[in-house]
């Protein structure tokens, strides 16, 4: 651990999908069944590469104007009942991550979470997983009008953490979220559970890849002004 890289940093930052939960694959699967009753079939791997964002997003991305605002929240909410029912027997954190959790929150440190995920997926895992009191702030997709890789999302986290942006480490699975990340000028930490290491060579605020969480280490800094992170 000596030798491991060392980020400073006053707030951490979590995406929840493919973050901290190693589900992207469960979503690929709702959405690529999902659009197969809408009439669109998208490999799996056209899946990975396109989809990505907020719902709504998404759906005008691929359909246009095809589907009214209401039947786009409708097609949205279909797909997202689908991906809770095939998700909740399997539903777990990534490995070590609840240890950091826990250090993290002796040591501190504040801690936040910005998703693109809609409320009741983010409720879900929340509670089904019983992470509420690590977390003093929470953003989901219904509370921000710009989807990454506009940073509105890691913003408005901050801000509710009263920590600026660029003081936090964020940590990120998607090359999406990663350049929300150096949009708002943060710092991230990138988990390599949906996407390869070199869809990422064009961001330069990335800090470091990971597995999972069981090589991490934060501790309060010598000065107790911040606090620093080993992986």
């Amino acid at each position: 651990m000596d030798n491991s890289p060392v980020i400073t940093c006053n707030a951490l930052i979590f995406d929840m999908d493919g973050t901290m939960i190693d589900n992207m694959m469960v979503h690929h699967r709702a959405w690529q069944r999902k659009l197969k009753s809408l009439g669109l079939e998208l490999t799996i791997e056209e899946v990975k590469r396109d989809i990505h964002g907020v719902n709504l997003e998404i759906i005008e991305r691929l359909f246009g104007d095809k589907y009214s605002i209401e039947e786009a929240k409708q097609i949205a909410r279909e797909k997202e009942a689908e991906y809770r029912e095939i998700y909740v027997n399997e539903v777990e954190l990534l490995p070590g991550l609840k240890s950091f959790l826990d250090q993290a929150k002796e040591a501190g440190i504040p801690m936040g979470i910005g998703t693109a995920a809609p409320v009741e997926n983010m409720d879900f895992i929340l509670d089904t997983l019983e992470l509420r009191e690590f977390f003093s702030m929470l953003v989901h997709s219904g509370q921000v009008k710009k989807g990454k890789p506009d940073p509105e999302v890691f913003k408005s986290v901050a801000e509710g953490l009263d920590i600026p942006l660029e003081e936090c480490l964020i940590f990120e699975d998607s090359p999406t979220g990663a350049k929300a990340a150096a949009n708002g000028g943060a710092q991230s930490l990138i988990l390599t559970t949906t996407h390869s290491v070199e869809e990422f060579e064009h961001i330069n605020s990335i800090q470091g890849f990971l597995n999972n969480f069981k090589t991490c280490s934060i501790q309060a800094s010598e000065n107790l002004t911040d606090f620093t992170l080993s992986f």
